[in-house]
């Protein structure tokens, strides 16, 4: 019943940046949270932030003042600004939206942070 695409991820630098995008769509009539996970190969699901619909916002330790999480409600949308990106956050990078008590998830996005 609800659709989620993220975009934005791709290669950066060092101390780069870039920004992930999230749009939800289908059948959302209610609250709801969004939020990033990530991935990389052989890893658990590590989550990353969250935003709830009131835009309360939560973080991992690892990307406190550097990432940046976002939404627009009425557009069903939510945005990772990922600052000071380092080699240790490249991964895949998955939206997830909770609604009615169900998660939904992205495809992912591949971020590789490398010189």
């Amino acid at each position: 019943q609800v659709q989620v695409v993220e975009s934005g991820g791709g290669l950066a630098q060092p101390g780069g940046s870039l920004r992930l995008s999230c749009v939800a769509s289908g059948r959302i009539f209610s609250m709801y949270v969004m939020g990033w996970f990530r991935q990389a190969p052989g890893n658990q699901r590590e989550f990353v932030a969250r935003i709830s619909s009131d835009g309360s916002t939560n973080y991992t330790d690892s990307v406190k003042g550097r990432f940046t999480i976002s939404r627009d409600n009425a557009k069903n949308t939510a945005w990772l600004q990922m600052n000071s990106l380092k080699p240790e956050d490249t991964a895949v990078y998955l939206c997830n939206v909770y609604v009615i008590t169900r998660n939904y998830w992205g495809q992912g996005t591949q971020v590789i942070v490398s010189s």
